[in-house]
């Protein structure tokens, strides 16, 4: 007996085989799909026409060969649709509007007056209509959806829990979505910035994922086969909430001496400046500068951060055994000194072949991660057309 739902089903995962086919291997023709995919020509000719009618795929110019007809390669029309990133900061957003494979087209920083809900879709809602009109946004392309990256337990587009801003079951996405009219996709935010590296980043030829944040607060979130785990609740690779020493400071989550109460990026550069004597404006670049000029203070302090966090990685790849794992957050600023002694620590308390540990330079990976939960859904085919008019 058949499902009523079989043929959508069918339509959509070929949709969605397809269209990541051609995300992970480029322009190929409808005949090299087939082989590929193992699916028919027919079936293949019947996605492709709807995606091309739909202008998510587009057909470039008959490859030159042997006599007869020549294969056409298809790609994906990426400039054909836009996306918006929104990542939620202490008093700030980084806005980043995107086509879809994530390359930003408009950026900005915008404020946030308080960090009520109210007060954040609003900005939010501010800082979408503002980068759509900025003389630099494409015209003609289509708004397919927006992504927040929001620090905190994300359960179906709630926050179900940030310390950082004090939230509670917060509908954030849905909120959002009441003033922008296009749909709202919400995430924690390491696993947004895991999803875009394993979309179109550093983890792109990877099936199996880490992402590790080291910046306010320290998460490592993993991707496999281009799905987020997030766990019973959503509160998935929360590791800067191990138990480091329990006779430790205090935590924004109230329990004592989690791991980044210890060795986040403002604890580390709080540290130092405390052990050197030095005045608040110093910066995490000033702490990179003096380790560089010998500052045996600031390296001791990151290697020992490079240790600890290595050892709480030692146990995450015993777990998940990612592929690579992949670094991001302010901290990334300091380099080896504090990567180094992670690389060593992780030797030693990974059971197997520990993975490389790259970092991420970029500065907007973080906005662009916000942008791949809407870009992420459209190859899944999970989100409906988008709609500017209430926005423009």
């Amino acid at each position: 007996m058949k499902l009523k739902g079989d043929q959508q089903t069918s339509r959509a995962m070929n949709r969605r085989l397809i269209l990541n086919m051609i995300r992970a291997d480029g322009p190929m023709s409808r005949a090299d799909m087939a082989t590929r995919s193992g699916l028919s020509p027919a079936a293949v000719t019947f996605v492709v026409s709807e995606l091309l009618d739909e202008n998510i795929l587009v057909e470039g110019e008959a490859s030159l060969g042997a006599p007869g007809r020549r294969p056409i390669p298809i790609s994906i029309n990426y400039a054909g649709r836009l996306v918006v990133g929104l990542k939620l900061k202490a008093g700030a957003i980084d806005c980043v509007l995107t086509d879809l494979a994530t390359t930003p087209l408009v950026s900005r920083q915008v404020a946030v007056p308080d960090p009520s809900p109210q007060s954040t879709v609003e900005a939010c809602a501010a800082a979408v209509k503002e980068l759509l009109a900025d003389r630099k946004a494409p015209s003609g392309a289509q708004l397919s959806g927006i992504g927040i990256a929001v620090p905190g337990v994300i359960d179906n587009g709630v926050c179900r829990l940030s310390h950082r801003f004090n939230w509670i079951d917060v509908p954030i996405a849905a909120m959002l979505a009441e003033l922008v009219h296009v749909p709202v996709w919400a995430d924690d935010d390491t696993n947004a910035f895991a999803l875009a590296q394993q979309l179109f980043g550093l983890g792109r030829h990877h099936r199996t994922v880490g992402a590790l944040a080291i910046g306010a607060g320290i998460s490592c979130a993993v991707v496999i086969d281009g799905a987020v785990h997030h766990g019973a609740s959503g509160a998935a690779g929360k590791m800067g909430h191990s138990i480091y020493n329990p006779n430790g400071p205090q935590c924004e989550c109230g329990r004592r001496g989690c791991l980044q109460t210890f060795f986040s990026e403002p604890a580390l550069v709080r540290r130092w400046r405390e052990a050197k004597g030095l005045p608040g404006e110093a910066s995490r670049h000033d702490m990179f500068d003096a380790a560089q000029a010998g500052d045996e203070t600031a390296v001791e302090i990151l290697r020992e951060a490079g240790e600890g966090i290595g050892r709480f990685l030692g146990g995450f790849c015993n777990i998940i055994d990612p592929e690579v794992i992949v670094g991001g957050g302010e901290a990334v600023s300091f380099g080896d000194y504090l990567f180094e002694p992670m690389r060593d620590a992780l030797k030693r308390y990974a059971m197997w072949n520990p993975p490389p540990i790259t970092p991420d330079w970029a500065d907007d990976s973080w906005a662009r991660g916000a942008a791949a939960l809407a870009t992420q859904r459209l190859f899944d085919f999970e989100s409906r057309p988008g709609e500017t008019r209430a926005v423009m």
